[in-house]
């Protein structure tokens, strides 16, 4: 087959293997947003990616939270745009905001990538506690073993010093608030395509965890030894199997809903 026609083709497979399972989806597309009437309209959704300090020992030439940039985005959104209902602008439309940015609590969704990498201040952490203690959403992804899981906790800590990280029950909402998911899979990265390797480093084992807010709503969702971002970003490389793909746009949308919905 012709590699672009395969191409062609897995994509098709994939909005078809996801649109099936989804109560959102619908065969005509999504809300557009812009100019009517002379009025500009804002989205329902805007994918904010969260900015921060790499850990200077980690002895990286670039920033950890731009890993996947602008790929994922890209591909995350135009899946948004053709699998569900959800108000969003033209696909690939993003925001980068960093912790201290006055915009941070105009948006109830960040998504904080390679979280293993990073460091946060006193002030960053007091922040982010103040934003998702006020309804904000925070997905972390994209780290793995035991080292990143130190330096993603130490983080994590300086924000809430007194509330337990624990796994997210199968029962709860975001696993059943579009997608009924109750098989869970590892996300790999990209390197299983040519490795067969689900697990970088020793994080053998994928684990969705969370911390929740009085009410017991969920205010963080971490994807740990899992990677949703090379899920989205690789979705038409045939090579990368169409399940991990079909998955972590799964997740991505229930945890998009349940954040606009709790």
């Amino acid at each position: 087959m012709n590699p672009s026609h395969q191409h062609y083709a897995r994509a098709s497979a994939l909005a078809l293997a996801v649109a099936a399972l989804s109560a959102l989806a619908t065969g005509d597309s999504a809300p557009r947003f812009g100019a009517e009437n002379g009025v500009q309209e804002r989205p329902e959704f805007d994918f904010v990616r969260l900015a921060y300090t790499t850990d200077p020992g980690y002895g990286r030439r670039r920033s950890s939270w731009t890993t996947d940039y602008p790929e994922a985005e890209f591909f995350l959104t135009g899946a948004i745009r053709r699998l569900t209902r959800i108000g969003i602008g033209p696909q690939g439309t993003s925001t980068t905001l960093g912790i201290m940015d006055d915009a941070l609590f105009d948006h109830p969704w960040l998504y904080a990538v390679e979280v293993g990498q990073w460091s946060l201040s006193d002030e960053e952490a007091a922040r982010l506690r103040d934003y998702l203690l006020r309804g904000g959403f925070l997905v972390v992804d994209d780290f793995h073993g035991t080292y990143e899981w130190e330096v993603f906790l130490a983080g994590m800590r300086k924000i809430f010093p007194d509330r337990p990280i624990v796994d997210i029950p199968p029962s709860d909402p975001v696993f059943h608030v579009v997608y009924d998911i109750v098989d869970h899979v590892q996300i790999p990265g990209i390197q299983v395509a040519y490795s067969g390797q689900t697990f970088e480093r020793d994080g053998y084992d994928p684990q969705w965890r969370g911390i929740y807010d009085d009410e017991g709503r969920l205010m963080v969702v971490i994807n740990f030894n899992m990677d949703l971002g090379d899920a989205w970003e690789h979705a038409d490389v045939p090579e990368y199997a169409l399940k991990y793909s079909t998955r972590a746009y799964q997740y991505a949308i229930n945890y998009i809903i349940y954040a606009m919905t709790h």
